[in-house]
């Protein structure tokens, strides 16, 4: 089998080779954390979990750092978009994006960065991104491992976010929270960026699509209902 058989080709956006390669044509570049030198934003990395990997960005405004410790800010989750294929939360994209939110709104953040598929099929980004809001929660009484949410979040006003397929996930991520709850965590809104949704039955121009790569997307990237109640 030759190295260059292709598998599956999704446009200008990713390739999957019969061997099973991956190459991403799209959403690679990475910046690292920093304080923005405009508005003064901070942002750090931290390591959720090992195995799985799971990573999230934090944010937090230019005010955290002159408010009283008695005042505590709404909580923003964010949930990249890709596909479930392709970004990270420490893309250029995301990271401009988050930081001028978090200064205009005022508000902590945390970005979190879930497994992909194809290498990682659904419900991976799923269960990554329970697992970060699980994580978050540890936070509810200021004893939590990262010293950003315990002293700057209120998690009595938490808001989930996302677009594309993050706007998928953070859709999910609210229906299990009303299902299973998280101890401490009050869920006021969910803002959903162009969702991306698939169902079972093609509609419009997923017409189009040839049924081999419809196929593929839909097992490598449709959630199942009963995850979502499970």
């Amino acid at each position: 089998m030759s190295n260059e058989e292709i598998a599956h080709d999704f446009f200008n956006v990713i390739k999957v080779y019969k061997d099973g390669r991956v190459e991403r044509l799209l959403g690679t570049s990475t910046v690292p954390p920093s304080t923005h030198p405009e508005n003064g934003v901070q942002s750090k990395d931290v390591v959720i979990s090992q195995e799985p990997a799971i990573s999230a960005r934090l944010y937090i405004p230019k005010s955290a750092a002159t408010s009283s410790p008695q005042t505590k800010l709404p909580l923003l989750v964010y949930f990249h978009g890709g596909g479930f294929c392709i970004e990270s939360s420490s893309s250029p994209t995301y990271h401009n994006y988050l930081n001028t939110l978090v200064s205009e709104a005022n508000v902590v953040a945390v970005s979190v960065d879930y497994r992909l598929a194809p290498e990682n099929p659904l419900p991976a980004a799923y269960d990554d991104s329970w697992a970060a809001l699980k994580w978050v929660a540890s936070h509810f009484d200021g004893n939590g491992s990262e010293d950003w949410l315990n002293r700057f979040a209120d998690l009595r006003g938490v808001f989930f976010g996302g677009d594309s397929a993050g706007a998928n996930i953070a859709h999910n991520m609210a229906l299990k929270l009303g299902c299973e709850g998280l101890v401490g965590v009050k869920l006021i809104g969910i803002v959903l960026i162009h969702p991306y949704f698939w169902g079972t039955e093609p509609v419009g121009e997923e017409l189009t699509i040839p049924a081999a790569k419809r196929e593929y997307s839909i097992v490598a990237f449709h959630l199942p209902f009963d995850y979502r109640i499970r």
